[in-house]
């Protein structure tokens, strides 16, 4: 992974974080679409494994943005964004749910945080 170590450090950090939500929004929700024709531990399994490759990005995403410099308060709110930036695409395009106007709230209310907790 030394091609890694060559990006930046917020791209190292927040595009592991970005690729780790990937994973964990489809192992906590995507089984939903699929609740009436799969048993309920099926599913539970399926994420588990799922999980296992968001934790193999989320990880070192954390420990390489704590050490470069990025405190726990920062990455934390970094991930509620990215959280709400995976999720609406996923519940629009994959889930068929409608485009609300409350994600932007959302959102908003995020670019807040993001702006609260990055300004020191």
């Amino acid at each position: 992974m030394t091609w890694l170590t060559s990006l930046p450090l917020w791209v190292q950090t927040f595009g592991l974080l970005t690729l780790s939500n990937l994973f964990m929004t489809m192992a906590w929700y995507g089984h939903l679409r699929h609740q009436s024709t799969q048993a309920w531990y099926v599913a539970a399994l399926v994420s588990w494994g799922i999980a296992l490759f968001e934790y193999l990005l989320q990880v070192p995403a954390n420990r390489i943005g704590y050490a470069g410099g990025y405190s726990l308060a920062q990455l934390k709110i970094a991930q509620e964004v990215i959280t709400l930036a995976v999720f609406v695409p996923f519940a629009v395009f994959y889930m068929g749910q409608p485009l609300k106007l409350d994600y932007l709230w959302a959102g908003l209310c995020l670019l807040g945080a993001v702006y609260f907790i990055f300004r020191s």
